[in-house]
């Protein structure tokens, strides 16, 4: 969505499509290995939509001593856990240099934090009252919104 054709003619796909456990996954995330500034998301949108996101991590890094908590899966993690985020707007907006950033788990494993697939970090041991079906509808709805901003 965010993206030219020459962007999306080289960017890495992940190795392990074959062996995803794509019933565990409400969106696709992946680190492109061999430029791990470069960040995609893949996104159901509907029932027949999918939408793919450019994302860059900030260079600056996030710093190893601040706890930060995801905006999507709303998990918290210490030090470098969490990423800042930023994803070019669509269309002309985008190529005016507007973006919309956002925090986000630095390896995009939000599906496995919410369903307890990895086990949140011990910072993270916050009660949540949420069953995990109703946290898998916040991250996706997070998720959405936030493809939806761009």
């Amino acid at each position: 969505m965010n993206c030219t054709r020459g962007e999306v003619s080289r960017l890495r796909l992940p190795q392990d499509l074959e062996t995803l456990r794509w019933d565990e996954l409400d969106f696709l995330g992946w680190v492109d290995p061999r430029a791990p500034l470069q960040c995609y998301l893949v996104v159901p949108m509907a029932a027949d939509e999918l939408v793919g996101v450019q994302l860059r991590r900030n260079a600056g890094g996030d710093g190893p001593t601040r706890a930060r908590m995801c905006s999507l899966c709303l998990t918290t993690h210490p030090g470098t856990g969490v990423s800042l985020m930023v994803a070019p707007r669509a269309g002309r907006s985008g190529r005016d240099g507007n973006s919309v950033g956002v925090d986000v788990c630095a390896e995009l494993d939000c599906s496995s934090y919410v369903r307890g697939v990895i086990p949140p970090p011990a910072l993270s041991r916050v009660h949540e009252t949420l069953t995990v079906e109703q946290r898998i509808a916040r991250l996706q709805r997070n998720v959405q919104a936030f493809v939806r901003r761009l």
